[in-house]
């Protein structure tokens, strides 16, 4: 059923332009189905002579006709409305109200008495065909809509199935005609097929064309449109199985599986179904999933339209209506919801989503699009199937807007709310896979694989079998043969007794041959016993220890390239992960290596960050083997869930030519817990000497979505710092144990990017310049051809095409520089560097005092007596100053020590004492301030009438502070109790880390400055101690 508007003229309507004239135009609405007219320029009694038709979804609506000002630079100027129920048209004679003038009213109820002016129009409802209503009439679809329509109020209407008896039943004689005609064509294609052949004619595309967009500016046409004919096609797909939508989509050709959408991952979770059924549990018509969804959401209204084939079955669709529960900050809003299947071949299946959301701000200006991939997903345990459910998101912006960044934020974080609640209660209904369950599969899964050990026979018949060694043999005994029935030649030419040489051509070629395959069984004779002795490989030796145990299981190679003369090669995998490699056994004579081998490697202290997989050739134990590939596997960037069953490329010149492959299962357990958190930051505190906050769950949550990461990587700092580049960018540094990353917002411009410490090459410190403001910047260079991934955050790419970043304007550059180089040396060193820096570090840094044991007695530091005086205090009172007591802090800070902060005593060694101090320099202790990073030790004198006390300092942000190191040593002598004094003597030594012709001129500042420093001191504390008393 159809309802006819022709809007024919209409008079005395307001003036609304400073011309005393108007612009006035008509704008026509029955449900969700907009339209209007030409605009009639300056006129208040404009004629139009336009007729629409409309598709009646519900007879309890109403027709609203607004006449409306056009207005070039501001809002359209309201001059009049007219409400028509359609239910006055169903009771009038002949479903007709005939042409009839209609007083325009007002907006607003105090207006009644305004005259707004009049419309003339005729309206009618009829059920004719479309054939013969349609010619001159505009059929209003579902994607009209006006060009010049700038208020954003028009948006797309959807097709709405008509719910009364006629359509029904016009719909069973159609079902009918498709019965006879599958009679006389059985195999004339699919039923969807034949489908649209019946409605859209013989030499027609399946699918109604759309109307497309009009300028009503312009002199209307007629759109022809079979609206019918599409009706007739919709109910009667609506009317097939769900299953049978799905398996014709299945026989077109389909593209690959969609990639994630930019802006982010909602939901990553598998669950213990198929994914077919895990794709009509949500998306089939008789499923109520988003019925109860909308229950605990609040959401109100949720109607689905059936599913529909489009573009001749490449594509399914269908739309869903729904209105969005009030907030504290929106109200309720109605949003229509476009399903559209990107991909269903069975296994793998993809949904996009587009969102509209008209009634909110800026809502004609964006569209929220949603894509759910659903995909195989890991093996079970109990070997049942299960899927893999991925949902991402993005803002599809129509048109420019300043609000962009607010617009996105917002919907993140609606998003996020919804989308919990989502997976909480799918989970309910479907149960989702623990990655436990997946790893304790991991056991079931290599204790399937098992290595064939090949005999030494079958060995050694592999080597030898072949016809250089038959050969070879068969010319052996020749010759032995022709030794025994020969004569012994004479002597002649320049042979002697015991030299026979060869008499012809004939005879030295001979010679040559068999020194040649002599060489070569040789050969062959050395490759059988190297590959005898690596014949078991790495496989099965178990690792040791606890930590992240990795494990490989080598399944098999394809395609792999030939080397060899023979055709085939002999080839064999070395793993690298943290310094330590693994070998595989090797494989003769063969392209399609089967292998079945299994490698543990020993626990590690910190997370592998990446695995080097490289693939060779065996040429025997004298010759280099030829690479016939390598591989690279990111555990980063990398699902744990997917490394469970990969294929990888070979990269390289031979194995992309051959397209090699690799089939690898790779395991990542960390077997100490959350323990592994505390123990590495434990560690990092003591490198960097300053206390590391643990971070809370939620905040490594966070970390880990925004550059994407596996949930085992923890975040240890950050810092906020500027990019160096053209211009400099303000952003946080990210340090994790196996990542720096960097993170800029600005403007809703998004800067991101990280790369591996094992990437970093060198990092210097920049000293501070007008281009740094004034502060020193820290400068990473990364290895060759490593990082490439953040090559839009580079500063540059210098000669050796290493990339340079460079970052500055650190709020506190010591501790950042302090971090970075800590977390550098523990991930990117390599064992024998940490050992030799620990060597030097020691060499350089600890004094062994032979009469207490202590460690601060370095040789290159040359000691010498700053202070000694005789103190009025016993000694119990002066060692006050070193056992971090308020008296020490008072008195440290009245000497210039700012912030300052100490660890308690612990016992290093019997009798010996450790602990840590951290202070910075008051302004007026050192303009350039600075701080202080300290190690002291005590122990009592041999004598046991005293204490020495040792020092360590290190300075940092005083200029040269990075070229020495300051040692001092603190003798307390106990004169006499009766006397209640003691002696302290004091001595300073200089250990230069780095050489500089200043030396000189630094040690003799640094001794006269220290002197006044340490009187001052003990005479602040005498002081303390006189107000004490």
């Amino acid at each position: 059923m159809r309802l006819l508007v022709y809007v024919i003229e209409a008079r005395n309507l307001p003036a609304m332009d400073l011309n005393g004239l108007s612009d006035p135009y008509v704008k026509l609405q029955l449900g969700k189905h907009r339209a209007k007219t030409k605009v009639v320029k300056k006129n208040l009694n404009p004629v139009w002579d336009e007729e629409f038709s409309f598709r009646v979804g519900d007879l309890n609506e109403e027709l609203t006709v607004c006449v409306l000002d056009e207005d070039k630079y501001f809002t359209d100027d309201f001059l009049g409305q007219v409400k028509v129920p359609l239910s006055k048209v169903l009771d009038a004679d002949d479903l007709t109200l005939g042409t009839t003038w209609y007083q325009l009213q007002p907006k607003g109820k105090k207006l009644k008495s305004k005259d707004c002016g009049e419309i003339r129009l005729t309206i009618s409802l009829y059920q004719k065909n479309t054939e013969e209503a349609s010619a001159g009439t505009l059929i209003i679809s579902d994607d009209l809509a006006s060009n010049s329509d700038r208020s954003g109020e028009l948006t797309k209407g959807r097709h709405s199935l008509s719910s009364n008896g006629d359509t029904e039943s016009a719909a069973a004689p159609v079902l009918n005609e498709m019965d006879s005609l599958k009679e006389e064509k059985p195999n004339a294609g699919t039923f969807v097929d034949r489908l649209f052949q019946f409605f859209g004619g013989k030499n027609v595309e399946p699918t109604c064309s759309s109307t497309k967009d009009v300028d009503y500016s312009e002199k209307m046409q007629d759109v022809p449109a079979d609206e019918d004919c599409k009706e007739q096609m919709v109910e009667a797909c609506a009317n097939l199985p769900f299953d049978e939508l799905l398996k014709t989509m299945e026989s077109k050709v389909q593209s690959e599986m969609p990639a994630n959408l930019p802006g982010g991952v909602l939901l990553d979770q598998s669950y213990s179904v198929a994914p077919g059924y895990l794709n009509s549990f949500l998306f089939s018509p008789s499923s109520n999933f988003w019925q109860s969804l909308a229950e605990v959401q609040g959401t109100t209204g949720f109607q689905a339209e059936p599913w529909r084939l489009e573009n001749g079955g490449e594509s399914l669709k269908r739309v869903v209506t729904y209105t969005k529960a009030a907030t504290k900050l929106v109200k309720a809003v109605t949003a229509t919801e476009e399903q559209t299947y990107l991909k269903a071949d069975g296994k793998n299946f993809a949904v996009l989503a587009s969102v509209s959301t008209p009634d909110v701000p800026f809502g004609s200006s964006f569209r929220t699009e949603l894509l759910f991939c659903i995909m195989p997903g890991p093996e079970l345990s109990s070997e049942e199937q299960s899927s893999r459910l991925v949902i991402s998101w993005r803002m599809n912006f129509l048109q420019s807007t300043m609000m962009k960044g607010m617009i996105e934020n917002g919907a993140k974080q609606g998003l996020k709310d919804s989308y919990m609640q989502f997976a909480e209660l799918l989970s309910q209904r479907i149960e989702a896979v623990d990655l436990k369950e997946t790893v304790s599969s991991k056991e079931q899964i290599l204790a399937s694989l098992q290595v064939e050990q090949e005999s030494d026979w079958k060995l050694a018949r592999r080597f030898f079998g072949n016809f250089t060694v038959i050969s070879s043999v068969f010319a052996v005994l020749y010759v032995l043969a022709h030794l025994l029935l020969a004569n012994a030649s004479t002597i002649q030419g320049l042979e002697f007794p015991g030299l026979d040489l060869p008499d012809s051509i004939g005879e030295i070629v001979v010679c040559g041959v068999l020194v040649l395959q002599g060489e070569r069984v040789l050969n062959r004779v050395g490759r059988f016993l190297q590959a005898r002795k690596q014949r078991g490989s790495d496989h099965g030796i178990k690792a040791q220890g606890d930590g992240w145990l990795l494990t490989v299981a080598l399944i098999e190679g394809s395609n792999l390239a030939a080397v060899d003369s023979t055709g085939y090669s002999d080839p064999y995998v070395v793993f690298t992960c943290n310094g330590k490699t693994k070998t595989s056994s090797i494989k003769f004579q063969t392209l399609d290596p089967q292998w079945n081998e299994i490698f543990e490697f020993d626990a590690m202290d910190d997370p592998p960050s990446m695995m080097n997989v490289d693939v060779y050739d065996f040429d025997g134990p004298f010759d280099e083997a030829t690479s016939l590939g390598h591989a690279e596997v990111n555990f980063l960037k990398s699902n744990v869930s997917d490394l469970a069953d990969v294929w990888i490329p070979l990269q390289g010149q031979l194995a992309q030519a051959c397209q090699s492959k690799l089939h690898l299962r790779i395991f990542l357990n960390n077997t100490r817990g959350n323990e592994v958190v505390t123990e590495y930051i434990s560690k990092m505190e003591r490198e960097v000497g300053k206390k590391i906050i643990l971070r809370s769950p939620q905040t490594n949550s966070a970390f880990q979505k925004l550059f994407g990461l596996p949930p085992e990587e923890f975040l240890i700092n950050d810092f906020t710092c500027h990019l160096k580049r053209k211009l400099p960018m303000q952003g946080r540094l990210f340090l994790s144990p196996r990542i720096i990353g960097f993170y800029a917002n600005l403007f809703g411009h998004k800067t991101k990017f990280f790369f591996l410490w094992e990437d970093i090459d060198d990092i210097q410190v920049i000293p501070p310049s007008l281009a740094t403001m004034g502060a020193p910047s820290l400068l990473i260079i990364l290895r060759r051809g490593r990082g490439m991934d953040a090559k839009h955050g580079a500063k540059a790419l210098d000669p050796d095409g290493r990339l340079r970043f460079q970052f500055q304007s650190f709020v506190s550059f010591n501790v950042a520089n302090r971090t970075i180089m800590a977390l550098w040396k523990a991930r990117a060193l390599s064992p024998e560097q940490k050992v030799q820096i620990a060597e030097e570090e020691s060499g350089a840094r600890t004094l062994q005092g032979e009469e207490v044991g202590s460690f601060l007695v370095l040789e290159d530091a040359n000691m010498s007596e700053v202070f000694s005086s005789a103190i009025d205090v016993d000694i119990n009172t002066l060692m006050e100053l070193f056992d971090g007591s308020s008296l020490e802090r008072r008195v440290m800070e009245q000497v210039g020590c700012v912030d300052y902060s100490v660890t308690p005593w612990e016992a290093v060694k019997a009798d010996v004492y450790q602990r840590q101090i951290y202070y910075k320099f008051d302004k007026n202790l050192s303009r350039y301030g600075g701080e202080v990073t300290s190690t002291q030790q005590k122990a009592p004198l041999p004598n046991k009438n005293g204490w020495l006390v040792e020092e360590v300092m290190a300075l940092q942000g005083v200029l040269l502070g990075d070229y020495f190191n300051l040692h001092l040593r603190y003798q307390i002598d106990d004169l006499s109790p009766k006397l209640k004094a003691c002696n302290v003597h004091i001595s300073l030594g200089i250990a230069w880390l780095k050489s500089t012709k200043h030396q000189k001129r630094i040690t003799k500042s640094v001794i006269s400055n220290s002197s006044l420093r340490l009187k001052e001191m003990f005479s602040k504390l005498a002081d303390e101690l006189t107000q004490l008393k």
